[in-house]
């Protein structure tokens, strides 16, 4: 069976739905939302949106973006149709272009390019939601000196993952087609990240953790577009984009990593947690458990 077969959709909506109710925030006084995350690939990235939104009370159930109500983690906002009416919450563009999205609900976006090619507000909170996994996973020990993290695309690329051999260092390549608390928690116990992966780096930064991150081939849908978008929203923390090259050392590159700011991250974390306590003013009442759960398996 593929990934997106029926069957094992419905595996993981389960799978997400039982892990969702679990959370105190969910059972106490948790509300049911129909929301779009791209879900066409295993991707920790993309699999932050069901992982996360739990631990805030938000149970969401995967529905096609032309019938979500809300769009949250990753380059997603391609995917909603123009008059999409839903709350947007930390999404992004994959490339640089204009869409306007008049009658969306925009609680915030990735960063100021996004915000800007939607037409939302100044006003608008900006980061990626996943920066809020450290306040949801406490870090680990350091068991890897080096953690490499290539995007899906980059998975085979001989000359990158060949960092991996570098004596004397312990170096962990992370696999990002796996599920978000697992990726988390191997990028957490690295001591430095070096990545093409966006979630690695934001992952890192979300712990604390000096990274560089680097354009391969082949490029990535967009470029660096959503790297440089998301690092707009960290006023305070340089780009830490690196040019990669074969004859590059490991060594060399970890020790041009840095850390961002951490002013910067904690500034990104609240503006989305109180973004994400306006949901329901954004779209109106949400049903909630147990009645929020009829027709979940629906396609």
């Amino acid at each position: 069976m593929t990934y997106t077969s029926p069957l094992r959709r419905r595996a993981r909506a389960g799978r997400r739905l039982a892990a969702g109710v679990c959370s105190p925030a969910v059972w106490r006084s948790g509300v049911v939302v129909p929301a779009y995350w791209w879900d066409g690939h295993p991707n920790f990235g993309d699999a932050l949106t069901p992982w996360l939104l739990p631990k805030y009370g938000i149970l969401p159930v995967h529905r096609m973006a032309a019938r979500a109500r809300m769009s949250a983690v990753g380059s997603v906002i391609q995917f909603l149709p123009t008059d999409f009416a839903g709350a947007i919450w930390g999404s992004g563009l994959i490339r640089d272009e204009e869409r306007p999205l008049p009658s969306a609900r925009v609680l915030a976006v990735r960063g100021p390019l996004t915000r800007d090619r939607i037409g939302a507000a100044a006003s608008t909170a900006l980061g990626d939601p996943g920066i809020l996994v450290s306040r949801h996973v406490r870090r680990p020990a350091v068991r890897w000196d080096v953690g490499l993290v290539p995007h899906g695309h980059h998975r085979s690329h001989s000359a990158f993952l060949a960092l991996a051999a570098t004596v004397g260092l312990r170096v962990r390549v992370i696999d990002v087609h796996q599920e978000a608390a697992t990726a988390v928690r191997q990028i957490a116990a690295c001591a430095t990240v070096v990545t093409t992966s966006l979630h690695g780096l934001v992952t890192a930064d979300a712990f604390g953790i000096p990274a560089v991150w680097t354009s391969l081939e082949p490029p990535l849908e967009g470029g660096d577009f959503k790297f440089h978008d998301y690092e707009g929203a960290l006023p305070r923390t340089p780009s830490r984009r690196v040019t990669f090259g074969a004859q590059d050392l490991l060594r060399d590159l970890r020790e041009r990593a840095r850390a961002a700011d951490p002013g910067d991250v904690r500034t990104m974390g609240d503006g989305l947690v109180a973004a994400l306590a306006g949901l329901e003013d954004a779209i109106g009442p949400l049903p909630r458990l147990p009645r929020g759960l009829s027709g979940v398996f629906r396609d």
